[in-house]
């Protein structure tokens, strides 16, 4: 296992954090966790406020497929895949790569690019419905902390049984410092567990987790 940043060319998000933390109650927490309209198209007091295509991904796609050397012909999945913008971004990064997503909204499968249809699975990361060993690549960008720990250990678990190798990405939220974790607790709406790096790497190692990992910190 590895700490890797393979998110680096992302833009940095726009976070009203103040306004976020004024908007967030049990209801509002209730909605987001529902992952439908309002999560990913709605305000922003609920999640995205509108999670559209606009090729962000492809940096971050080139430097997957540069890290892991993966190529045509291999298999992908990403756990977690939302409305399948990374999927369709290695894809269009590496001709005949096959990659394939999973989530648990169909909201956001069924607003996903329509070149993606059937690529994407409705599903949980507890339970994939795949063979052992059936990926080279196994990918999973902010969705594990949003089960409690002995469930996200499980999905840990399962993304390690679908991979064929250590050829894994997760990242998480995190933080480093006491006053990190009082901004990410203003912010956050459905995150179930979430702790300092030694904590995520305790749950890394009880899940058999042999793949690469980072962190997501909001300040």
């Amino acid at each position: 296992m590895a700490e890797v940043d393979l998110l680096r060319s992302l833009p940095k998000p726009k976070r009203n954090i103040q306004k976020r933390s004024e908007a967030k109650d049990p209801a509002v927490i209730a909605i987001a966790k529902q992952y439908g309209e309002m999560y990913w198209d709605g305000p922003r007091e609920y999640g995205y406020g509108g999670y559209r295509y606009d090729g962000r991904w492809r940096a971050v796609a080139r430097d997957i497929i540069a890290h892991y050397g993966l190529a045509a012909g291999m298999k992908v999945l990403d756990v977690g895949c939302g409305k399948g913008f990374l999927v369709k971004d290695l894809m269009l990064e590496c001709p005949g790569l096959e990659v394939f997503g999973l989530d648990v909204s169909l909201y956001a499968i069924l607003n996903a690019p329509e070149e993606l249809a059937g690529r994407l699975h409705l599903g949980t990361a507890e339970k994939l419905p795949f063979p052992d060993n059936a990926f080279d690549c196994v990918i999973s960008l902010n969705t594990i902390h949003n089960f409690p720990r002995p469930r996200a250990i499980k999905a840990m678990a399962e993304i390690e049984r679908v991979s064929k190798t250590n050829k894994s990405f997760v990242v998480v939220d995190s933080y480093l410092t006491e006053e990190q974790k009082a901004v990410f607790e203003s912010w956050v709406l459905t995150a179930e567990f979430y702790g300092y790096p030694d904590e995520w790497i305790a749950v890394f190692e009880e899940a058999g987790y042999t793949g690469d990992w980072n962190w997501t910190i909001i300040e």
